[in-house]
């Protein structure tokens, strides 16, 4: 027997986007919003392994790949830079005959197709604590308390004195 027939025509289970653990586990990851995770996942679905720093994906291209409107995706890719997921190569720019050409993109979790190391920006990303502020609420006074603000409250201050009638 030359060969199990059945294997020449299988081609595998097809391709798969990998999302480690270890990115999952990030600060940055665990606060992202749905939206921005649904575009990571379609820029590493476009990652054919050898061309990071090189993936293409426009808007309208995101925006028809996620179901959602143009105007949508622009701010889920400024989400992405700024927690360090994913940057900029190349910006997009109009070509020499005038066509436009669209932005060249680079995951920050794998090394760049140059070879440069993976940078991983965003798992020194932290969330930002919002400065505390002072309690501007009243607290609540004791029912005693109240009553001894109120009668220092209606005090008066100076007393006057009148005499009717002579002095002797």
């Amino acid at each position: 027997m030359a060969g199990k027939p059945y294997k020449s025509q299988k081609k595998g289970v097809g391709r798969h986007v990998q999302l480690p653990e270890w990115v999952q586990a990030s600060e940055a990851w665990g606060t992202l919003k749905p939206g921005p995770r649904a575009l990571y996942i379609e820029l590493k679905r476009r990652f054919n392994g050898g061309n990071n720093g090189r993936i293409i994906l426009s808007h309208r291209d995101a925006a028809k790949a996620l179901g959602v409107h143009r105007n949508t995706v622009g701010p889920w890719f400024t989400v992405l830079e700024e927690r360090g997921f994913i940057h900029m190569k190349q910006a997009p720019h109009l070509g020499p005959s005038g066509v436009g050409q669209t932005a060249h993109w680079s995951l920050d979790e794998l090394p760049s197709a140059d070879l440069k190391p993976a940078p991983k920006r965003f798992m020194a990303w932290r969330q930002k604590q919002k400065p505390r502020t002072e309690n501007r609420t009243v607290r609540h006074i004791k029912p005693d308390t109240k009553a001894e603000l109120r009668a220092k409250q209606h005090k008066p201050v100076l007393k006057i004195v009148t005499v009717t009638g002579g002095i002797t």
